[in-house]
C-alpha cells in the first residue's frame, strides 16, 4: 500500500504510504481544498483519506473522482456552496469585509446554505413533526451523490475512511470502505453536528457528527492493524496558538480553537510517545542473547513492537486577521477563495520544503514537521527549494498549532 511519488517540480521521490487526514471545521474547509490542489500539483496523490464533519465531505469528493477530476469536483462544490454571494461587491476595505462575514454568515443562519443545509421549519410545520435539528441536509445527499462515485470508492482505488458517533450509545465508530460498503449516509452522518443537523439513520442505528468526540481522524490510520510507514497530510483548521482576546467575540472565536485545536495536539503527542516506545522495544529485543528469546514476557513485547516509520506533515489554517465565531458557518464567495489560496499557498510552501526527505534518526519513530508555523515565507517561490528556514520550523518534536 505504500507508492513512490516525485513531484512535478520536486523530482523527489520516496516510498511509503500517504495519508490525507481532514479535520472537521465547516466553512473553513475550503482550506483543505486548496491543500489538495498543492498535493495534486506536486502530484501527492494519497492512498488513504479520512476526514470529520467537512473533512470527510472533502474527502468523499477527493476519493470519489479520478486523480484529474478531483481539484474540480471540490471546487464544484465549493462554489456551490457560496454561490448566494458570488455577486456581492468586494471591497479591499477591512470594514467592508466584515459586514461581508457577518452578513453571510447571518444569512447561513437564516436560509442555510444551496446543495448543503436548509432551515427546518417549514418540513416540521408541513408533517407536525417535533424538530430534532435546525435545518435539513436533504440537499446534501443529493450533492454527495452527483459529485462523488461511491463505485469507485467501494471499488478499493482511495481508501476512505470517515468519523461518526453512535447516539444511542455514544461510541465512537468510523466508516471505513475498506471494511464496508460507503453510502452518501455514512459521510452525512460524519458532519451532523447537533443541533444544527439531524441524527443520519444508518441500518437501525442513528450518528452524530464525529467531532464530538475527536474532531481528527490521524490516530485511526497511525493506529490501524497492520501498520505501514506513512506519510500523512493533517490539515487542521483550528489554530492552538492565539493572541489574548480583547472583546467577547474574540473570546468565543478563541475558546473554539482551543476546543478543537486541543484533541489533535493530544493525540498525536499520546502516539509518538507508544509508537516510540513500539520501535525502541522492537530495537532492544533485537540485542537480546538466545537464551531469553523464548520468555512469554519476550513473546508478549514482539506483539507490541514495531518497526515501521512516521512522518506528520501540519498544515493549519491561521488566518491572519480574527474572523469572529462564526467562522465556521460564514460561507460567503470571498472568504471562500481567501481560505482555499491560503491552503494552497501554504501547502506549496511546505511541499517544496519537504523537511521528510531527510533522513531520520534510527530510534525516531515519529516526526512532526510544520513549515509555515512561523509565517516565515509567504509562497514557494521564496521557499527556492530552500532549507534556510529555521530547523524548529522543519521539524517540531513536540510542540504544535
Amino acid at each position: 500500500m505504500t507508492q513512490q511519488s516525485s513531484g512535478p517540480r520536486s523530482g523527489r521521490k520516496f516510498n511509503k504510504q500517504i495519508a490525507l487526514v481532514l479535520q472537521g471545521g465547516g466553512a473553513l474547509g475550503s482550506y483543505q481544498a486548496g491543500v489538495f490542489e498543492s498535493l495534486a500539483e506536486y502530484d501527492y496523490q494519497p492512498d488513504w483519506v479520512a476526514g470529520i464533519s467537512i473533512g470527510a465531505i472533502n474527502c468523499a469528493i477527493i476519493a470519489g473522482n479520478a486523480p484529474k477530476d478531483r481539484v474540480a469536483k471540490l471546487r464544484d462544490f465549493w462554489e456551490l456552496v457560496s454561490s448566494p454571494s458570488a455577486n456581492w461587491l468586494e471591497l479591499p476595505h477591512d470594514m467592508w469585509q466584515e459586514i461581508v462575514r457577518n452578513t453571510a454568515a447571518t444569512s447561513a443562519l437564516m436560509f442555510g446554505q444551496p446543495g448543503f443545509f436548509s432551515p427546518n421549519v417549514l418540513r416540521c410545520w408541513a408533517t407536525g413533526a417535533a424538530p430534532t435539528s435546525y435545518y435539513d441536509t436533504s440537499f446534501l445527499k443529493t450533492t454527495l451523490e452527483r459529485l462523488v462515485d461511491f463505485d469507485r470508492i467501494n471499488a478499493g482505488n482511495t481508501r476512505l475512511s470517515v468519523g461518526a458517533v453512535n447516539v444511542r450509545t455514544g461510541n465512537f465508530i468510523y466508516f471505513d470502505s475498506a471494511r464496508q460498503v460507503i453510502r452518501a449516509e455514512h459521510v452525512m452522518a460524519s458532519g451532523a453536528l447537533p443541533p444544527g443537523f439531524p441524527a443520519i439513520e444508518i441500518d437501525g442505528e442513528s450518528y452524530w457528527d464525529g467531532g464530538l468526540v475527536s474532531n481528527t481522524p490521524l490516530r485511526y490510520i497511525l493506529e490501524t492493524l497492520p501498520r505501514y510507514s506513512t506519510l500523512a497530510f493533517q490539515v487542521d483548521l483550528f489554530c492552538a496558538r492565539g493572541s489574548i482576546p480583547s472583546n467577547l467575540s474574540a473570546v468565543s472565536e478563541r475558546e473554539k480553537d482551543i476546543r478543537y485545536s486541543s484533541r489533535t495536539r493530544m493525540g498525536v503527542e499520546m502516539f509518538r510517545y507508544a509508537h516510540n516506545l513500539r520501535r525502541n522495544i522492537g530495537m532492544l529485543l533485537a540485542k537480546l542473547p538466545d537464551s531469553l528469546k523464548d520468555e512469554p514476557e519476550v513473546a508478549f513485547l514482539q506483539r507490541a513492537a514495531c518497526q515501521t516509520t512516521m512522518d506528520i506533515v501540519e498544515l493549519i489554517y491561521r488566518p491572519e486577521t480574527p474572523l469572529g465565531p462564526s467562522k465556521d458557518y460564514e460561507f460567503s464567495r470571498s472568504t471562500m477563495r481567501s481560505r482555499w489560496q491560503q491552503g494552497l499557498e501554504d501547502a506549496r510552501v511546505t511541499l517544496a520544503s519537504a523537511p521528510w526527505l531527510e533522513q531520520a534518526s534510527p530510534e525516531v519513530a515519529v516526526r512532526t514537521f510544520d513549515v509555515t508555523s512561523g509565517k516565515t515565507v509567504t509562497s514557494a517561490d521564496e521557499v527556492g527549494l530552500q532549507r534556510s528556514l529555521p530547523k524548529s520550523a522543519q521539524l517540531k518534536v513536540a510542540t504544535h498549532g
